[in-house]
């Protein structure tokens, strides 16, 4: 199933939006009501109020929906926001979602009925859900208008189809098709006319002149749903095309901007559920006895991806897990395993790869060499990686240990852009012992010498506890522990004496040593 949440943030905000939200409610179906209808069992649907036109019919259907155990309902703006339907959605807590009025209801239901269905076959995320092979034909058919080579771009200047079959074009084409996204050169051209602004902005399709990079002019018919840019159809001609030719070529756009819709809800859900089931994963939850057959084959690591910057840490750790995903998607890890686990960001990769063959993507090797190999590498800041694991049950042990160590690497930046577990097994050994002190409370720190050395320190404002610490952690070498601490030799040997008097000390027994020091670091020495 799929929340009612996810479905609003697959579509976006410009063609469905939540005026009542109804937490942790899920859909499992799209329906619309009929005049009239009086469905006593809606479980899990949501109700699309297509002939509602005012509130006193909104209502009703919102108590019918509730009735029928409805996920939500779905109303256009009008009624949507007429007076009382929103305190009678908050009483039946029923969702209640707005649909622009520019969306058909029509492609609404078909575009959710994809993002149900695709939550309830989340291993078929490795599929086309795009529907490439339809917009290729879309792409031809908008040449064949224009008799003009076309390409059907998204807001990010990235390819998704190009028609085939002619002949006239430019070196602008040929690099924007072979590189699947306009060159920057280009780009550069096209945002210093305003064409960016005016795509955002409108719908009216606009002649763009040739300029430096770009040898022919363009014919630009943007691509919108629901008042918000999708992305726009580019066509290398002269001129612009006679008045009908621009009315088919725009009814050809409101197709194109269906099937990017779709696209966008269906990997958005995909990629909500994977994410999802990677943090239970992560969490130490149940494993199927057949093993995730979505994780690639193993071992693997779970890996802390580093903060990404002022940017994304405002809107906290899914600004960052969003930052990370685009990153390791240019970078040609085409599905990043993503997911944030209390407040951190996790990439799961293969751990090994096969000697002697260059590692692929989603491995730990080409995460390592993609950190300094872009052209921007302070953009990538760190990651931290927990203990290889051959069980996917081990994975939760992963995550933990690469918690240990981006803690470690927070604290001290000298570890580098990617530390492992197996690197700093020592340190991790030390603080899961004094985690193990820490926890056991304060009562049994009573049993040894630290908690009254503790007291005199606190009392006296003597320094007996950062000195015992120092002895320790210079065994034999009492000069290099004054050194460390500041004074001299016997200024230190004068405390270590005192000390005895306080609380019996045997530092000739070398658990005592041990455990002196372990409750020392649970102090923060």
């Amino acid at each position: 199933m799929v929340a009612v949440q996810d479905v609003v943030g697959a579509l976006g905000g410009g063609v469905l939006r939540t005026v009542v939200a109804a937490p942790g409610v899920s859909v499992t179906d799209i329906v619309i009501a009929e005049p009239g209808d009086r469905a006593t069992d809606l479980r899990g649907d949501l109700v699309v109020g297509a002939a509602v036109a005012d509130a006193t019919t909104a209502v009703d259907l919102l108590e019918r929906a509730r009735s029928a155990g409805a996920a939500g309902v779905v109303l256009r703006r009008g009624p949507a926001r007429a007076r009382g339907v929103r305190a009678a959605a908050r009483r039946s807590g029923v969702a209640l979602l707005e649909l622009d009025d520019s969306a058909s209801l029509v492609h609404l239901v078909g575009v959710v009925q994809n993002i149900v269905d695709r939550a309830a076959a989340p291993d078929a995320a490795q599929a086309d859900p795009g529907g490439e092979a339809e917009l290729l034909a879309l792409a031809d058919a908008a040449a064949a208008l224009v008799d003009a080579p076309v390409t059907i771009e998204d807001a990010h200047s990235r390819v998704l189809a190009y028609s085939t079959g002619q002949d006239v074009t430019d070196t602008a084409r040929v690099s924007t098709v072979l590189g699947r996204r306009v060159p920057a050169a280009v780009v550069a051209y096209l945002r210093s006319r305003g064409v960016f602004r005016r795509l955002a902005r409108s719908d009216q399709p606009f002649l763009v002149p040739p300029g430096p990079d770009l040898e022919m002019p363009r014919y630009v018919v943007p691509v919108r749903a629901g008042g918000e840019w999708l992305g726009a159809i580019w066509a290398v001609v002269d001129e612009a095309p006679p008045g009908d030719v621009v009315a088919e070529l725009r009814r050809t756009a409101s197709v194109v901007a269906l099937h990017l819709l779709r696209n966008r809800a269906l990997a958005d859900v995909t990629r909500r559920l994977s994410a999802e089931r990677l943090r239970a994963l992560l969490r130490g939850g149940p494993v199927d006895p057949a093993g995730p057959t979505w994780l690639p084959p193993g071992p693997w690591r779970a890996v802390v991806l580093g903060p990404t910057g002022p940017a994304a840490t405002m809107s906290g750790v899914e600004g960052d897990l969003d930052v990370w995903e685009s990153r390791l998607r240019r970078a040609g890890w085409r599905q990043p395993l993503t997911t944030d686990v209390d407040d951190l960001v996790y990439a799961v990769v293969t751990a090994i790869v096969t000697p002697g063959r260059r590692p692929q993507p989603g491995t730990w090797p080409w995460l390592v060499g993609a950190m300094t190999a872009g052209d921007d590498p302070d953009e990538w800041t760190w990651v931290a990686a927990g203990v290889p694991s051959a069980d996917p049950g081990d994975l939760a042990e992963s995550a933990r240990t690469a918690a240990q160590v981006a803690s470690l690497r927070r604290d001290d930046p000298a570890l580098g852009t990617a530390p492992t577990a197996e690197e700093h097994w020592a340190r991790l050994t030390v603080a899961d012992a004094v985690g193990a002190v820490a926890d056991r409370g304060p009562r049994v720190a009573l049993a040894g010498p630290v908690n009254a050395l503790a007291e005199q320190d606190r009392r006296r404002h003597t320094a007996y506890l950062v000195s015992l610490a120092a002895w320790l952690d210079h065994p034999g070498e009492p000069t290099a522990a004054a050194k460390s601490l500041g004074v001299h030799v016997n200024t230190l040997r004068h405390r270590m004496m005192r000390m005895s008097e306080v609380a019996p000390l045997h530092l000739d027994d070398p658990t005592e040593r041990l455990a002196l020091r372990l409750r020392l670091a649970a102090r923060g020495l």
